[in-house]
């Protein structure tokens, strides 16, 4: 909403808009009203609005009309009227230009969620909110995971970024804020899915990821301000991380990871789901190779998540800079290696050897790995 210029004859122009702004304001008080009824969860809240129409008339319908639709206790709570007391803090909330909400009736509300069963009513937002419409890739995976996974988590994230899509993942502890912070180094940026209310974080750990995340990419939750970090909020979330996105990447999970809950609703949701394999050995790997085992596409390089989703955008799959033919490969072996070993047999310094490992680590022809060494892949 534009506010209008005051000046002569605009008097007329003023009243409007406050009109306006204040039917705003009930309107979107409607939804979030009943989005904080208790006992009402989204099928409820689907029922409610196919019967009566918009969250207003909900609010306007007799108790006696409610009832055939929802609990008897939830059609008393909805009879109550909007308590905008109750509501306050979340209008206070959006004076902030960083924060929306954004309904199922707006027009930026993300397409790809309306297509999958359960869509959130809406979505508190702190940050970039045209990310939400993006092309996008879901990077999840364990949070007891490994140097090597995160670094491939990181590695990915940022190839993915750079070709101009943004990385969803769940802000959780080991790969998915690995994954953020690759995807906030790119042009494609990234989204964090949270399982609280937006005035709060979690784990506390990642206080400075969410603060950048606020000013240079997105955070998004359905559960109101104030929600603390329930239990079953995080699963619930996980189908938002899967539904925002055209593909699910699974860096390093075990066989009871959560990440494999994303995954599977990755797959009813009918995205395409990908897996990083590991070491035959290593419990962090077992998930992503149940899940090649069941169809998931075992990925080397970013590239090869790029080429399959390229089918699913307007125009064709975005390309990572070619690298095959680098005259570094000559040098480089399948072996780990470090930095002052490259220098030595290149003859570069280890200034222009770092430009061109992190081109190379885009375009998904090395891996690097801890310790400062790395390791050709292709």
């Amino acid at each position: 909403m534009v506010i209008p210029q005051a000046g002569e004859g605009d008097k007329d122009s003023l009243r409007e808009f406050h009109v306006n702004a204040m039917a705003m304001d009930a309107e979107l008080a409607s939804w979030l009203a009943l989005n904080q009824i208790t006992g009402l969860g989204n099928e409820g809240l689907r029922r409610l609005l196919q019967a009566f129409g918009s969250p207003a008339e909900v609010f306007s319908t007799p108790t006696h009309a409610l009832k055939q639709i929802v609990k008897t206790a939830v059609a008393d709570a909805i009879a109550q009227g909007v308590d905008e007391t109750a509501l306050a803090p979340t209008f206070s909330w959006l004076e902030d230009p960083n924060n929306a909400v954004v309904t199922l009736a707006d027009a930026d509300y993300p397409q790809t969620l309306l297509n999958i069963a359960d869509p959130p009513l809406l979505l508190y937002v702190k940050g970039r909110h045209e990310l939400l419409n993006r092309p996008a890739l879901a990077i999840v995976g364990s949070r007891n995971s490994t140097a090597q996974g995160q670094s491939n988590a990181e590695a990915f994230a940022q190839a993915i970024s750079t070709a101009g899509m943004c990385v969803v993942s769940g802000m959780a502890h080991g790969i998915d804020t690995a994954a953020h912070r690759g995807g906030l180094r790119g042009p494609g940026s990234s989204i964090a899915v949270v399982g609280t209310g937006l005035d709060k974080v979690y784990p506390a750990a990642n206080r400075d990821l969410a603060h950048q995340l606020a000013q240079q990419g997105a955070l998004i939750s359905e559960f109101p301000l104030g929600t603390p970090p329930l239990a079953a909020n995080f699963p619930r979330r996980n189908r938002i991380i899967s539904g925002l996105s055209l593909g699910c990447l699974v860096v390093e999970a075990s066989l009871q990871s959560g990440s494999l809950i994303t995954a599977r609703m990755a797959l009813e949701q009918g995205r395409e789901v990908f897996a990083i394999p590991g070491s035959i050995h290593a419990p962090q790997a077992k998930g992503c190779h149940h899940l090649i085992k069941q169809g998931a596409k075992l990925v080397e390089r970013a590239q090869d998540i790029l080429e399959e989703l390229g089918r699913y955008t307007a125009g064709p799959a975005p390309q990572m800079a070619a690298a095959e033919d680098h005259p570094l490969y000559a040098h480089l072996g399948f072996e780990p290696v470090d930095m002052d070993s490259l220098s030595q047999r290149s003859g570069l310094t280890i200034e222009a050897l770092s430009a061109i490992l992190l081109q190379l680590e885009l375009a998904g022809g090395i891996a690097a790995l801890p310790g400062g060494y790395y390791q050709r892949i292709v």
